[in-house]
């Protein structure tokens, strides 16, 4: 079969099939979609990050294509009955740009918001962005991949220059002598990218995992560290005093293509081992062991994930392993280095063009002139009349509706009634809007508050492009055509810019703004130029930095240099601090969350999904049976972990994975189980990421 191509495999008979990519997390795997005509089925395909492997959300993937919950009509509420009721895209489209009008005429452009996601297409999250800030010239624009990994990036682009999640390809990690996961659970997670851990061990490799839990992944490592949350930094330094004091720097490298070592030197010389094991309860022993094995391979690669960054000091959480790579010599020398594990299916790509508060196409920053000229000339409008930069994800949810803030919210792709952290006051918020229309092809917690909601097309029914978690650009291929009735969310962004007289045309066609969009991001970091679709389907994918139709792509980052100002990496001094909340008589157990091998982000689409529904049908408490014993809980008892911002309950779920000072839900779930009512919203002051992953509660039998 052509890669790409749709063939009728029998005379007669209509199955076509489409060489695309799954519609879930940032592995991107490939895969072949056959259209049967009866059915749509999941084939496996070759592709270099899940070679032929794909996990149950995967291969279940074509169920919500047909799901009897798909919306195929525009919705309205009715203002008599408050009910949803169908209606025409006239009739819906009208009433959206009628109340885009009205509540900007009467409170100003930035009374309009968008709010976008990280499962876009690069295309989408492009015309995202410009729609924003061309068509309603409001500030106001941020996406859920804020809460994802806003925190990596910005320790990237402050050490390295840049943000590209893996700097290398993944293939890399199976040649890695050894192997550092901090905070990352992939065995759930993004399983097919246990293979190149498969080969990593074959080969003799050494992996290391640190994680509150014994998860699936740090059950098959050769050595966990279990730390209390929240103190992955402490960890991390203690990790690179032992460094230091054994003499394991590479200090060739830091003299050569490093600045700032001697303050991060002079920080990391107060954490002495015993004091970290006192602070995060890991031994003395496992931090020697660790730096033992990170600074004595020959090849030696550190990730950072969610575990890592979801906390108000986030940022300073993923810099202190940032230096410790540094410090080892490891990003640029072949087979080492560190890197990040991107989450959303385009969660890289998503956040290059657009739809961050604070930047333009490329990874261009809003507030630099000369990227606001380069990309006002590619979308034809006056640069001085391009909005400045807006708020993070969460400080712009939780201003919805207050005073100065906006009145009008549009959503595409996203579900913050279950992902938003303090949910209960984010859904509040969403409720006391003027307008609030939302784009989905299923009716999420969010689009069931919406006064419009609009039928948008599924990752089978459109073409358009994805950039995975190793910066490759990769083609996603429809199968067939949408129901009748169902649109493409850039059809709803050209006909809603024409109704609002948006001073430029909005393409439809994905080809078209691809074109657009390279065009727009020649010359910045995230450099799409020379990257085509034609180029794309000639090999599997292309890595960005590419700027030359005729020139090679980047499947390696800082071989020879770092594109800071003078090629060289900055080191950073970060220091621990306690979690923005502490445990106390009142709320004496940690709480953190995560996701489970079965379900997906907010849980909208593999909660419909039969087949997850069996494998996970509800959410859970997961405590230690210590703790459960003074708790007076058994196994299946319902229980109520409550906080200072709500509550959630589930059934306990005893296991001796989690530590008995800490207990963990999965964020899948909505209603009473909706873990995002507990959690904290306190934010990292650089990156604007939210404490999802540690507050204090109280757990008692409900």
């Amino acid at each position: 079969m052509t890669d790409g191509a749709r063939v009728a495999t029998r005379p007669g008979v209509p199955p076509r099939e489409a060489a695309t990519h799954c519609p879930y997390c940032a592995l991107q795997c490939g895969m072949v979609l056959r259209d049967t005509g009866e059915r749509v089925e999941v084939l496996p395909r070759q592709f270099p990050t899940n070679r032929g492997g794909l996990c149950q959300k995967g291969w279940t993937a074509a169920e919500l294509l047909d799901h009897p919950e798909r919306l195929t009509t525009p919705l309205l509420r009715d203002p008599t009955g408050g009910k949803l009721r169908p209606a025409s895209w006239d009739e819906a489209l009208d009433r959206v740009a009628a109340g885009i009008r009205t509540v900007q005429s009467g409170h100003g452009r930035d009374a309009v918001a968008v709010f976008g996601g990280g499962g876009l297409t690069n295309e989408k999250a492009y015309a995202l962005g410009k729609f924003a800030r061309v068509a309603l010239r409001t500030r106001h624009i941020d996406y859920n991949g804020r809460w994802c990994m806003s925190s990596a990036a910005a320790a990237g682009i402050r050490a390295f220059g840049v943000d590209r999640g893996l700097p290398f390809p993944l293939a890399d990690l199976g040649r890695a002598e050894t192997l550092l996961l901090v905070g990352a659970n992939p065995a759930e997670t993004m399983p097919p990218l246990m293979r190149h851990l498969a080969d990593q061990r074959r080969r003799g490799g050494r992996l290391i995992v640190v994680d509150p839990r014994a998860t699936a992944t740090a059950r098959q490592a050769d050595l966990h560290l279990q730390p209390l949350p929240g103190t992955d930094l402490a960890v991390a330094n203690a990790v690179l005093h032992i460094a230091l004091t054994e003499g394991w720097i590479d200090r060739d490298y830091v003299a050569a293509r490093t600045e700032g070592f001697d303050a991060v030197r002079r920080t990391v010389a107060g954490y002495w081992p015993a004091e970290v094991e006192r602070l995060s309860g890991v031994p003395v022993a496992d931090l020697e062991a660790t730096a033992r094995a990170l600074a004595t391979a020959g090849s030696a690669i550190i990730l950072t994930a969610r575990g890592a960054e979801q906390h108000a000091k986030g940022v300073d959480t993923v810099t202190a392993f940032v230096n410790l790579a540094l410090a080892l010599g490891l990003p640029g020398r072949s087979g080492s280095g560190y890197g990040c594990l991107t989450g959303q299916g385009n969660g890289q790509g998503g956040r290059e063009h657009g739809q961050k508060a604070d930047q333009l196409p490329g990874y261009r920053r809003v507030d630099d002139p000369a990227a606001r000229e380069h990309v006002a000339r590619v979308w034809g409008v006056p640069a001085d009349g391009l909005p400045g930069p807006g708020v993070p994800a969460y400080r712009l949810l939780e201003s919805l509706g207050t005073s100065g803030g906006p009145r009008a919210l549009l959503v595409f792709g996203s579900n913050p009634v279950v992902s938003a952290p303090r949910a209960a006051r984010i859904e509040r918020r969403l409720r006391g809007l003027d307008l609030l229309v939302v784009a989905d092809f299923l009716l999420s917690e969010t689009a069931a508050l919406a006064d419009v909601v609009l039928p948008v097309t599924q990752w089978a029914e459109e073409d358009g492009t994805l950039t995975n978690l190793e910066g490759r650009v990769l083609r996603r291929r429809a199968l067939r055509e949408p129901p009748p009735g169902v649109r493409t969310d850039l059809a709803i962004l050209a006909d809603l810019a024409t109704r609002l007289d948006a001073p430029v045309r909005f393409p439809v066609d994905p080809r078209v703004v691809f074109e657009e969009l390279r065009r727009a991001s020649a010359g910045g970091p995230a450099d799409y130029a020379g990257v085509s679709w034609e180029r794309i389907e000639a090999a599997d994918g292309v890595f960005w930095p590419c700027p030359d139709p005729d020139g090679p792509d980047t499947p390696r980052l800082f071989a020879d240099s770092f594109p800071t100002p003078d090629g060289r990496a900055r080191f950073h001094p970060v220091t621990h601090r306690p979690a923005a909340e502490e445990v106390c008589a009142a709320y004496p157990v940690h709480f953190t969350t995560g996701r489970v091998l079965a379900h997906y982000q907010s849980g909208t689409q593999t909660r419909r999904v039969a087949a997850l529904r069996r494998a996970a049908p509800g959410a859970f408490v997961e405590l230690h049976p210590d703790l459960a014993a003074r708790l007076g809980v058994t196994e299946g008892d319902e229980v109520r972990v409550v906080s200072r911002r709500g509550e959630l309950r589930a059934p306990a779920r005893l296991s001796p994975a989690i530590r008995p000072d800490t207990v963990f839900a999965p964020f899948h779930f909505a209603g009473a189980a909706r873990a995002n009512s507990v959690t904290n919203d306190a934010l990292d002051p650089v990156s604007g990421m939210p404490e999802f992953k540690i507050c204090a509660v109280r757990v008692e039998k409900a």
